[in-house]
């Protein structure tokens, strides 16, 4: 398990970014709700958590190389980085509605381009589409929207809201399912299970559900070695 201290879960940090509004694209209804659930959940787990709200693409990569220098990694245990965009296969969207690619995240935060982060658990999450780029929509249900628009690394786990090729679904009033149920399992079970038990049953909340034959979360890339317990210590 990856040992965990006072000190450690006091100095957490977390990078949330939020695109609702676009240059191009439609706007995405029900993200601001996303946005506050996510912070009030990272916050409940003892990160500080660094927010921005529409960002272009050239914005985003300046804010995960800030976010990987930030002070407090030497001292946090784990981070979150948490965006939500619409999106495609190459990436997630900014708001001028080119694609930022995943993997830049895992460059900035590796062994070698952020050594305070060694041997130290790092979060993604992506609230996005991962098919080809389309506008939202309503089709499934009446305030329902889509996200259509998708050695050196060690210790990542990430969860993306839906499979390659697949759309990821919104509430205009009130957000993201893959949100609702993330913070669902993590308020009930952040206390128990670590965190890859953590997405297989945010991934079976989907199975059970309506959602279940149209959208399935994809946990990707994990190399964690250790099981990392988000409050115990």
């Amino acid at each position: 398990e990856t040992q965990l201290t006072e000190e450690s879960i006091s100095k957490r940090v977390a990078l949330l970014i939020t695109n609702k509004t676009f240059n191009g694209y439609s706007t995405r209804h029900g993200a601001e709700k996303d946005e506050y659930e996510m912070h009030c959940m990272l916050a409940d787990l003892g990160y500080d958590v660094v927010k921005y709200r529409n960002l272009t693409v050239k914005e985003i990569e300046k804010a995960l190389q800030k976010f990987s220098k930030h002070p407090h990694l030497v001292h946090t245990d784990s981070v979150f980085v948490v965006i939500m965009s619409h999106g495609s296969l190459k990436g997630v969207c900014g708001t001028d509605c080119k694609p930022f690619e995943i993997e830049n995240i895992y460059k900035s935060l590796n062994t070698e381009n952020c050594p305070a982060l060694h041997n130290k658990p790092k979060v993604i999450i992506i609230q996005a589409c991962r098919g080809v780029l389309t506008t939202d929509n309503t089709t499934i249900g009446i305030n329902i929207e889509t996200d259509a628009v998708v050695h050196k690394e060690k210790d990542f786990i990430s969860l993306l809201s839906c499979t390659p090729n697949t759309t990821s679904y919104r509430d205009e009033s009130y957000g993201s399912y893959f949100i609702q149920y993330i913070v669902e399992v993590f308020k009930e079970f952040a206390d128990v299970d670590h965190i890859e038990e953590l997405f297989r049953k945010v991934m079976q909340r989907f199975e059970e559900s309506e959602f279940g034959e149209i959208q399935m979360p994809s946990k990707d890339r994990c190399t964690l070695t250790k099981n990392f317990y988000l409050l115990h210590y």
